[in-house]
């Protein structure tokens, strides 16, 4: 069978990509059709049900193309991820800001802001360059921050998302793990690894993280670098002295942007009086372009008994 599709009231360069890199990409998941892209037509041969599906992911393209500024490769892929996250995100490029709605997750999950602190994180991420998002665990500091990273990127507001910690030790001694230096810090920065699984799916995750777009690293390995079109997240501040979150900071590069998450109730240094974040917090909170959101209990989404658990701890 036949079918010419007419790209109408769109750039087809929008669609096809640059030297046709998404229309490539699109075809190679159709081998039984024969696809030809001419200016705004698109002339396929092939069979009829596939010819009918390749119509519908063109045109589910075009109306994303309308919600967002450019098309990637991941917008291609998730046509086929059998979720619908291309539709997804038109949707969600067409929500009101206060749905608190952000990106949704690889099984189809909408990963929203669900309290008014994670919803002003949003805001404030939008309207400043650098927010530090300071309260108790379970509140949905870090995973709020990579939401707005991954969104960030898919939609190519920035060209990577470095995330890093501090390299310091719960209690436990990295010196005694077994393997190599990325071995012994891997299960310390697992939790970042937890949340971006969330969210991309893995093949692309690894093709990420192999080309330089996601990068995790240990925060030692900021100093001397600096960080422009990118999203980077310091996780767990209160383990940084105020040296090093000086440190972190002035690596901040053009149309970058910062978020800095910690608990200054779980401080793992071995004198907490050493801990840089609440004093670097007041250094910089009359700053404008910086904002400061302080979670609290009322904050806390993961199961109900940590809200007790953490007003247990603090009455010690």
């Amino acid at each position: 069978m036949e079918k010419t599709i007419l790209l109408e009231e769109i750039d087809p360069v929008d669609i096809y990509g640059i030297h046709n890199r998404l229309f490539d990409l699109l075809t190679s998941h159709y081998p039984k059709i024969k696809a030809v892209a001419r200016g705004a037509e698109i002339y396929l041969v092939g069979p009829q049900s596939e010819l009918d599906d390749f119509e519908d992911k063109i045109n589910t393209l075009c109306r994303l193309r309308r919600s967002k500024n450019v098309l990637t490769e991941y917008d291609v892929d998730s046509l086929f991820e059998g979720s619908g996250h291309a539709e997804r995100a038109e949707a969600e490029s067409e929500s009101p800001v206060d749905s608190g709605l952000i990106l949704y997750s690889n099984e189809g999950r909408p990963i929203k802001a669900r309290t008014p602190n994670q919803k002003r994180m949003v805001a404030e991420s939008a309207r400043n360059d650098l927010v530090f998002a300071i309260g108790p665990a379970g509140s949905g500091k870090t995973y709020t921050a990579i939401a707005l990273a991954v969104r960030a990127l898919k939609n190519r507001e920035v060209r990577r998302i470095i995330l890093t910690r501090p390299a310091v030790e719960a209690g436990e001694r990295l010196g005694f793990l077994p393997g190599d230096l990325k071995d012994k810090l891997d299960p310390y920065l697992q939790p970042l690894y937890d949340a971006l699984g969330d969210m991309i799916p893995a093949k692309r995750l690894q093709s990420f993280m192999e080309e330089g777009i996601i990068q995790i690293a240990p925060l030692a390995y900021m100093r001397g670098r600096t960080l422009d079109r990118a999203f980077v997240i310091l996780d767990e501040a209160q383990n940084t002295s105020l040296g090093q979150l000086k440190m972190f900071l002035t690596r901040m590069g053009s149309d970058a942007k910062f978020i800095v998450t910690g608990d200054p109730t779980q401080i793992d240094l071995p004198n907490k009086s050493d801990s840089g974040l609440m004093r670097g917090v007041e250094l910089v909170r009359n700053i404008k372009g910086i904002s400061i959101v302080e979670f609290g209990k009322e904050d806390i989404v993961r199961h109900p008994l940590v809200t007790k658990i953490v007003d247990a701890f603090e009455r010690t």
